[in-house]
């Protein structure tokens, strides 16, 4: 066992010094620093509980509901899986400017009004400029801690003492503790600060808000690790031009990940949004060749998404293929496909796809969406009027089911399209269960093309 060693704290700031100073060099606070017993170097990997661990059966073990807390926001609640766990350690990451600290701001305020006992700590901006954003977003500020402070013994410090419910780091990358010489926001001081921070979240029951850079690739700025020791990981997405902001979970222990929040900026900050496929379809127009509606699925919600699809005569030697909001590689594959099993040959044209409103559609289920954009646009006959596509299309030109399809023909009989393209076993087994909708089911690309062409002649 490690012989402790004595060091100096300051009953201040929490501050320590290896030798005693009339003055504390943290803080600068007189008469404050008294001597203490370090602890040993290897208490910081000590376990949650400070206990070790005993083996147990899985049966035995009582499992209870988590209780969660509201966050006062509807559509970060649905991200959160119901709202905020105790003890639990949620990372939020996103382009610079994108509303990260405004939300955060925002979330505390409304817990603080509820009488939530909150703490925002500060690593980017002073006092002065978080309480000019909480004026400007016309925020009550009433009940809000604030601590600007980089330091991360002061931080833990401040949390064993204030004991908040809930917390955020702003941001995590500009936290550094002094056991590692490293500079903040190295590799060695995030995930020995995130490690830290997680271990007193898991001991005290405080819920952490880590904010976290992200890199020019998009991805969180950092070891992966971080990723891995949080319990959830939310990524802001968004065109900084648009008003329209969405997070998505990456990955939540606590509820289902893929769920998708829709917010919208405004003067005020962060509106959430409660129809966001109305706003997708906000500028959709039925007699445009080379458009149409995707019901994709993101987590339990269905949205409705214009998908657009120029196709034009090349003028190089190579043909352009370009998307925004869909991948690139399985554009290639479907023109592909088009081409060897409709019969409908695009090596020529320059081909240019869009998901309109900046959202990002991962899904195979774009497939069949895309494919009949892209036959609308290269024959310049727009799809039949009120109609909403989604089918996953494989190399061999089938069309295959996709999950959750009875709820995305929930959300189009709602929004008032008449007409629905969709894989065969997707139909539903009733069929007045849909009775404002004309189903057409399709077992291969051959047989969706056909249905387009009769519908529209």
């Amino acid at each position: 066992m490690a012989k402790a060693k004595t060091q100096f704290q300051c009953s201040e700031c929490g501050g320590v010094t290896p030798k005693w100073q009339g003055k504390c060099p943290h803080c600068g606070e007189w008469n404050t620093l008294a001597e203490a017993a370090a602890a040993p170097s290897n208490a910081r990997f000590q376990s949650w509980t400070g206990q070790a661990a005993q083996v147990q059966d899985l049966a035995a073990v009582f499992a209870e509901e988590v209780p969660r807390v509201s966050c006062g926001m509807s559509e970060l609640d649905r991200v959160l899986g119901g709202g905020l766990v105790a003890g639990a350690v949620v990372l939020l990451g996103g382009d610079p400017g994108i509303g990260k600290s405004t939300l955060l701001l925002q979330v505390l305020a409304q817990l603080a009004a509820r009488g939530e006992k909150v703490l925002y700590v500060s690593g980017e901006e002073s006092a002065a400029q978080v309480a000019l954003r909480a004026q400007r977003l016309d925020l009550p500020a009433q009940g809000v801690k604030l601590l600007p402070e980089i330091r991360l013994q002061a931080i833990l410090h401040t949390l064993h003492t204030q004991q908040p419910k809930i917390a955020v780091m702003d941001s995590i990358q500009t936290i550094y503790s002094e056991d590692i010489t490293s500079a903040p926001g190295s590799v060695s001081q995030v995930r020995e600060c995130a490690a830290q921070l997680t271990r007193i979240a898991k001991q005290t029951g405080v819920t952490l808000l880590l904010v976290g850079h992200v890199t020019k690739d998009g991805a969180i700025a950092g070891p992966r690790v971080l990723e891995h020791m949080v319990d959830t990981v939310l990524y802001f997405e968004g065109d900084s031009h648009s008003n329209y902001r969405m997070i998505r979970a990456i990955k939540n222990r606590f509820g289902a990940a893929n769920e998708l929040g829709v917010f919208a900026m405004t003067d005020k900050g962060l509106k959430g949004v409660s129809n966001p496929s109305a706003i997708f379809l906000s500028s959709y127009r039925d007699d445009v060749p080379g458009s149409c509606v995707l019901v994709t699925q993101e987590g339990t919600r269905p949205l409705l998404v214009e998908i657009q699809a120029l196709v034009t005569d090349a003028h190089g030697f190579t043909p352009k293929r370009l998307s925004v909001g869909l991948d690139q590689n399985r554009l290639a594959m479907l023109l592909a496909v088009l081409h060897r099993h409709a019969g409908i040959a695009c090596f020529d044209q320059d081909v240019f796809l869009n998901a309109v409103g900046g959202v990002k559609i991962l899904e195979p289920a774009a497939d069949l969406a895309v494919t009949l954009a892209m036959v609308s646009g290269f024959r310049n006959r727009p799809l039949p009027e009120k109609t909403v596509v989604f089918g996953e299309v494989g190399l061999s030109g089938e069309v295959r089911p996709v999950a959750r399809g009875q709820e995305r023909l929930k959300e189009a009989e709602k929004l008032g399209f008449a007409r629905a393209i969709v894989p065969k076993a997707n139909l539903p087994r009733a069929k007045k269960e849909f009775p404002k909708l004309t189903l057409h089911g399709v077992s291969s690309v051959a047989e969706a093309v056909a249905v387009m062409r009769g519908e529209s002649e």
